[in-house]
Formats: structure tokens, C-alpha cells, sequence
């Protein structure tokens, strides 16, 4: 290893843990090491973390790394984040969590966020009024479905209201992580917009808006102060740099959320360019020289990791979980009846079997909406499943058309976001760990048709885009030369016959979400009421 380039440590810090990297001056990693975090899931629609666990796990991902890379301390100069988001986290004046983070998956602030939307005209469930002011103003609404981290903060100000009178700022992860590096308090641009408390209509100067703030009925003053992404929020504190084994000197990057670290790390710069993340979650996303929302498709841009550019996201929920639950509690389950467990390999495993099994499953279609469904349909009460199994369904169809689910999922996606930038896409970059599947990425041809272009280092990207943030607020490349910094590993055309299984099977796909989406409605609210009691 080189020890004349210089090393930012890059912290991922997404819904299952860290992966903590040293990603070099050339936009390479080099290293790079993980821990998993738990998610607490509460009967009554809750998901939490403790903050501490994202604490202790980055401290002990970045001590590991720093003691077996072998490169002077010098040469690392910086630290950058790039975190999930709509989590909130309470902190006191001392910058202690007051409670856990309340995670993205929580659903309990919904019935808040519905109030303050209301009105006596409505549109998709939202008072005209307040929805056509929040748009203009944010670009988006708040979620009915509790989803975000407006719906999070009035959940703490109304059902904790001891912790809301305690908090002295509501922060994001990656914000959170900044504070305990620096001991300062702040947000950027691209962190805050969950919040729906700022005005984006200029992506270069955005500010909170008084208007909201009031109806939303929150303080200003538990908000934290925003700066620019990219900012060099100061230099680490210097008891975590002793105990980091870290030069006092390193710079701490305000850096940004994941989605917006991928689309830099995915390589997909310039606008239009279109990139596909597989990981726990999925998206589709592209940048895009406008500001524009389509309230009926759930599809809203927000800023991008480079200050006065936007982006468009296109989030679909559930998507390599939705593997790594039929993995885990259907396949391989741990319980009275099995107690195998998970082998290591389970996913190589998986992967052999799913490459025998022809294109369409045996007619079998799986459903990814295990905790609801994003953009393009935006319903949180719909849920997932196989549909058409037969006494002859094995293991390997099942796992297969969990794949292809997903796929089927983001071609619905494609489908959407071309109509709201205008244009379609001529190929798109793939990244995340889903990406490492040969299988997987040729599915994702098949069923998106169009060509797939795997990035090097598929699961990488994000660390890889959290360093660009900070190779750029340090002056050592610009925006242009962004996309330089990715490479195309392997291009996976469509395989024409694939296509045409799949064209067939996706229409019949869409039809069984439309034919079941009152079913799903009905068992699920009973299911909400019953867990509110």
C-alpha cells in the first residue's frame, strides 16, 4: 500500500450497522471493516436504535482499521459520513440522546403528521391548502404513514413530551455522529430535508421556513443550525483523536446522507445519469437541473450531495431484506422445529441455486412490500407474499422470485421516474451489495430492459461518494471530475427471450397489487388498531 496518497475514513452508517472504509485520494478503498446494530421493533408500530450502539460501533470499526492498515496517521486527513435518514435522534444541551432514534421504519408519528395536514378541501388525504404550500415551499408533504422526520419529531413533542422539553436539537445520524467528533451542533442542507421544515426552491441557500415551523407546532430553536454539505465542520475533538490513535489536525466533513453519497460513489454525476442502489433498501435515482414534485407518484427531488444541484429519489422500501428475511426465517430458521441456523456461505449458496431456475419462477410472483410500498403507489398498509405457488414450488423458485420481486419493483420505478424527468434512461449504473449477485444484476436487465452497468466495488459506492464529499470541501477535485473517480466493472444487456418472459409476468405483477390492495388495506388497519390499543 502506497503511503504517499492521503485517506479519508468514510463512515456508512445504514439501518444494519457500519462499514467504516479508507478510501484514497484516487477514490479507491482500501480498507474497510463492519459491524452490525439492532433495530427494535414495538408492537405499536415503533422501530428504534440506541445511539450508542452507532457510536461504539463506529469508534470500534475505525480503532480496527486505523491499527491494521498500516498508513501514518498523517495521511489521514479527514472524516466523512454518509448515514440513513429520516432517523431522529433527541439530543440535551450536552449533546447526550435523550431517548433512542426513532428509525425510518417508525410509523407511530403518523397520526401527528396526518393533523397537521388537514383541511376542509382535500387531495389524497392532505388539506389543499397546506399540501400545495408544503410542496412549493419543501418539495414535498409530511407522510401519513409516519415515515419521516417530521412525523418523528412530533411523535417525541407529543408522546414524549418530557424528552421534547429536555431536547436541545433533533438531529439526523450522520449529524448526531458529527456532534460527538467536533462538539458542534449543525445539519446540512441535504440532511434537513426530511424535516419538510425548508425552504429548497434555491438548492444553494436554504433556510427554515418560519410558516411550517408553525404549523408544524415545533420550537425553532431544538432545529439545528444548517451549513452547507461539504462544509469542514472543524477538526476531531481531541480525546477521540487519542483514543482513535488519529492526528489532532483531522478535519471533520459535514458530509450527507446515503442516497446522496451513492449517487456520487455510483458514478452517475452529470444530470439524467441514472443509478440503481440494491442493498436493505432499494432506489432508483438520477440528478436533475429542476426542482419538481408529483404528489400522486410519491416522487419529490431534493438536494444533492453537491450544493445548488438536486436529485431525484425514488425509494422502494424493503428490497435486499426482503432476500435476507426469506433467508433467514423461511429458509435457514433458527427455532423448536430447525436449529441449523444460517451457514456463511448461505448466499453463495442461494446464488448457485437460483441460476438453474429459468427466467419467471414457474409462474411464481413474490410481492416486496413487507413494510409497505414507496413511490410509485405510496401505501404504507400494503404488504407482500408469494402468489401462485403449486405443490411443485421449491426452495430455488421462491428465492428466485424474491429476486425478481424486487427487480419488478424498481421497473415500476424506472417506468416513473422517466415520466417525471422526462427522458428515459440508456442504461443504468448498479451498486449496492445486491449487485454482487451475477444472477441479480442479470435479472434486473431482464425485468428493467435496459443495459446494467455494475460498478467496481458494488457495495462500496456510498463509502466511495462519502470521500468525494470530502475530497471536494478539502479542494483536491472538483464536481466534473467526480465521476472519474467510479468505474464500470461488468455491462449485463437484457437477454431478449428474458425480457418477454418478463414483460409478460410484470403486467400480471401489477395487476395482483392492484386486485389486492383493499385486502391489504383492510388487514392492516385492523392490524394498526388492534397494536395502538
Amino acid at each position: 500500500m502506497s503511503h504517499t496518497s492521503d485517506y479519508v475514513i468514510a463512515i456508512d452508517l445504514g439501518s444494519s450497522g457500519p462499514k467504516v472504509s479508507l478510501v484514497s485520494d484516487q477514490g479507491q478503498p482500501v480498507a474497510s471493516t463492519s459491524r452490525r446494530i439492532a433495530t427494535i421493533n414495538t408492537p405499536d408500530g415503533g422501530g428504534e436504535q440506541d445511539p450508542e450502539d452507532w457510536w461504539r460501533s463506529v469508534r470500534d470499526c475505525v480503532r480496527e482499521l486505523v491499527a491494521s492498515a498500516g498508513i501514518p496517521r498523517e495521511r489521514i486527513v479527514a472524516i466523512s459520513c454518509a448515514t440513513q435518514w429520516s432517523v431522529t435522534v433527541p439530543v440535551d444541551r450536552n449533546g447526550r440522546h435523550l431517548m433512542n432514534a426513532i428509525h425510518w421504519s417508525d410509523s407511530r408519528g403518523g397520526p401527528y403528521s396526518r393533523a397537521i395536514t388537514d383541511g376542509w378541501i382535500k387531495v389524497a388525504g392532505y388539506g389543499l391548502t397546506r399540501m400545495l404550500r408544503w410542496v412549493k415551499i419543501t418539495g414535498g408533504v409530511p407522510a401519513h404513514s409516519g415515515a419521516d422526520a417530521l412525523s418523528h419529531m412530533l411523535y417525541i413533542k407529543h408522546a414524549r413530551p418530557d424528552v421534547y422539553r429536555e431536547t436541545a436539537a433533533l438531529l439526523e445520524p450522520m449529524d448526531y455522529i458529527n456532534l460527538r467528533l467536533t462538539g458542534r451542533t449543525a445539519a446540512t442542507y441535504a440532511t434537513v430535508f426530511p424535516y419538510l421544515l425548508t425552504d429548497n426552491r434555491d438548492s444553494s441557500h436554504i433556510a427554515y421556513d418560519d410558516g411550517l415551523i408553525r404549523w408544524a407546532g415545533l420550537d425553532r430553536s431544538k432545529l439545528p443550525d444548517l451549513v452547507p454539505q461539504g462544509t469542514v465542520l472543524g477538526t476531531i475533538l481531541p480525546a477521540i483523536a487519542a483514543d482513535w490513535d488519529l492526528a489532532p489536525g483531522t478535519q471533520v466533513i459535514a458530509g450527507t446522507p446515503d442516497s446522496q453519497a451513492a449517487a456520487l460513489g455510483s458514478g452517475a454525476v452529470r444530470d439524467y445519469e441514472g443509478h440503481i442502489c440494491l442493498g436493505t433498501t432499494a432506489w432508483l435515482s438520477c440528478h436533475v437541473p429542476f426542482k419538481r414534485t408529483n404528489i400522486l407518484n410519491y416522487l419529490a427531488t431534493m438536494p444533492s450531495a453537491l450544493l445548488g444541484r438536486n436529485m431525484v429519489m425514488a425509494e422502494q422500501g424493503a428490497a435486499g431484506k426482503c432476500l435476507q428475511t426469506f433467508v433467514e426465517r423461511w429458509l435457514c430458521a433458527q427455532d423448536e422445529l430447525s436449529d441449523a441456523g444460517s451457514p456463511a456461505d448461505v448466499y453463495e449458496r442461494i446464488e448457485r441455486l437460483v441460476s438453474r431456475v429459468p427466467a419467471g419462477s414457474d409462474g411464481l410472483l413474490f410481492l416486496p412490500w413487507l413494510n409497505g410500498a414507496g413511490p410509485p403507489s405510496g401505501e404504507s398498509e400494503i404488504r407482500g407474499g408469494f402468489l401462485n405457488q403449486s405443490l411443485s414450488t421449491g426452495r430455488a423458485e421462491a428465492a428466485r422470485a424474491v429476486m425478481e420481486g424486487v427487480a419488478m419493483n424498481l421497473g415500476w420505478l424506472r417506468v416513473a421516474v422517466e415520466r417525471f424527468i422526462r427522458r428515459p434512461f440508456d442504461g443504468l449504473n448498479f451498486i449496492g451489495g445486491g449487485a454482487r449477485s451475477d444472477t441479480w444484476s442479470q435479472i434486473m436487465a431482464d425485468v428493467v430492459n435496459c443495459p446494467i452497468r455494475r460498478m467496481a466495488e458494488p457495495e462500496m459506492a456510498i463509502s466511495r461518494g462519502a470521500a468525494m464529499v470530502a475530497w471536494r470541501a478539502l479542494g483536491r477535485t472538483s464536481g466534473d471530475d467526480l465521476g472519474q473517480l467510479a468505474r464500470v466493472e461488468r455491462v449485463f444487456h437484457p437477454d431478449p427471450a428474458n425480457a418477454r418472459v418478463y414483460q409478460a409476468l410484470f403486467a400480471e405483477w401489477l395487476s395482483s397489487y392492484k386486485a389486492n390492495r383493499g385486502m391489504f388495506r383492510r388487514l392492516n388497519r385492523r392490524q394498526t388498531a388492534r397494536s395502538s390499543r
